[in-house]
């Protein structure tokens, strides 16, 4: 039997605060906002995943500080290895094809899986054509949502952006380590997708600079078998992936100050590459976040930005999506992160 028992870690139940804020076209070239609503809901905390010790924002890093930082963090305690044997495990059901559900059913997974692998392509760095779309209305959410919680939620395949490495396909997914792009690929068959797409990691394995390149590899339909808390479901659902490297800022602040002033229009260039990426797909619905946010140590008014601007009323793909979700798992003191984005977002009539 392929399915494997479910992480022990309890969950934390919290009082998350999402804002929601809603556009609404009236011309080909006039946008409205129309109301900023606030809805109160009580949510499972995604417990195993993320590295629940630290005060602190869980996003993305290359695989191999992921790696060091769990083993000084957890000394290669039990949280660590039991994420190490769920990735193990996700390989054998990604292999197998199949999964049994908590009733004993064989689940196949194998016929997406393969799908979504042959039609995982990688876009950019140049800009990317986008067909016209039809105009729809724009509902923006900050929630304090994994990215997995946010996509079963909305339903509908929606894209997900993978906070991703740039280097390293999954990251250090397969050592344990409890980042956002690891937790997308325990959770799927994404690691099957994109280790494949060797020109993206070679390219930056190749070329140190750490604002990395305006690429994107998109998976489509991928099959999400696990839930956060990585307990296999009875009924699996797809999510398209769009995995994109943010700029190391941490790592360009250090080594080269002088190009500091460049971050913001490299964010903004290359959130503007993932739009067009999901636009280009047909996508209507999106799963974004704090990308760049954690050890990357990007700034999250920045990033927000980066994002509000082409969203926005005004913006290029101001009526392309209708649906976006900003889910911020924040754990920062004051939740600075999250803060950010409600703020960016938080526009007034």
């Amino acid at each position: 039997m392929l399915a494997g028992p479910a992480l022990l870690v309890p969950p934390k139940t919290l009082a998350a605060i999402r804002t929601r804020v809603h556009f609404r076209a009236f011309g080909a070239e006039d946008l409205c906002f129309l109301r900023v609503s606030w809805a109160f809901s009580r949510r499972g905390n995604s417990v195993a995943p993320y590295d629940q010790h630290r005060p602190r924002c869980v996003h993305e890093h290359d695989g191999e500080a992921r790696s060091a930082r769990d083993r000084g963090a957890h000394g290669g305690g039990a949280l660590s290895a039991r994420l190490r044997g769920i990735a193990q495990q996700t390989e054998e059901i990604v292999e197998a094809g199949l999964y049994r559900a908590s009733d004993g059913r064989e689940v196949s997974i194998a016929a997406a899986t393969e799908a979504a692998r042959a039609a995982t392509r990688l876009y950019g760095p140049e800009p990317v054509a986008v067909p016209s779309w039809t105009p729809a209305e724009l509902f923006v959410e900050v929630t304090g949502e994994s990215s997995l919680e946010a996509a079963r939620r909305l339903g509908g395949a929606p894209a997900v952006l993978n906070f991703a490495s740039a280097r390293n396909p999954g990251g250090g997914y397969l050592n344990g380590a409890q980042a956002q792009e690891e937790a997308l690929c325990r959770a799927s068959a994404l690691y099957a997708c994109v280790r494949e797409t060797r020109d993206f990691y070679d390219h930056h394995r190749a070329h140190r600079d750490p604002f990395y390149t305006d690429r994107v590899i998109h998976s489509p339909a991928v099959p999400v078998f696990r839930d956060d808390r990585g307990r296999l479901l009875d009924e699996p659902y797809r999510c398209g992936f769009l995995t994109a490297a943010a700029p190391n800022a941490g790592v360009v602040r250090r080594t080269a100050p002088e190009r500091a002033d460049e971050l913001p229009r490299a964010l903004a260039v290359r959130a503007e590459r993932v739009l067009e990426v999901a636009a280009a797909e047909g996508y209507r619905r999106l799963v974004l976040g704090a990308w760049g946010c954690g050890v990357f140590q990007n700034d999250p008014v920045q990033v927000a930005g980066a994002f509000h601007a082409l969203l926005a009323p005004g913006g290029r793909f101001d009526t392309a999506f209708e649906h976006v979700v900003f889910g911020v798992l924040d754990r920062t003191p004051g939740g600075v992160v999250r803060g950010a984005f409600e703020k960016v977002f938080q526009v007034q009539p």
